[in-house]
């Protein structure tokens, strides 16, 4: 009788197999992967805050300052002194609505900032005032 030979080489071909079964998985499942799609308003038609809207103004230099219902003037603020107005005005009316207007110039972070103190003070309706206009850079 005759001995075989041993064979001393790596069969690929199930190797390929699944990678090319990984393949057609991953092209099948990709397209149904969603990214987050952001809409931003345009700017040329921004609706006009409402008239019994508190605004808060976050200046160039990141000072905050408060202008009330009623068309009072505008009085400079600390971060505390807002916050404690903002309860105050809450806790007469839940659904009062606060504007934020920041200066172009003011860090995103800043903003944020502002807008996490809202939120902790108990704002449920904020929103963001821009320029009407082409949007000039």
């Amino acid at each position: 009788m005759r001995q075989r030979r041993l064979m001393n080489q790596i069969n690929v071909v199930p190797y390929i197999d699944v990678m090319l079964v990984l393949l057609v998985i991953f092209m099948v499942t990709a397209p149904m992967i969603q990214t987050g799609n952001v809409e931003l308003p345009s700017v040329a038609d921004v609706p006009q805050p409402p008239a019994e809207a508190m605004v808060v103004v976050v200046k160039q230099d990141g000072s905050l300052a408060l202008k009330a219902t009623g068309g009072a003037g505008e009085r400079p603020l600390s971060n505390l002194e807002l916050l404690r107005e903002l309860r105050a005005a809450i806790g007469r009316n839940p659904a009062q609505p606060v504007v934020v207007a920041a200066d172009k110039r003011v860090s995103y972070e800043k903003v944020m900032d502002t807008l996490n103190g809202l939120r902790q003070a108990g704002v449920q309706k904020v929103g963001l005032q821009t320029q009407a206009g082409s949007g000039g850079r």
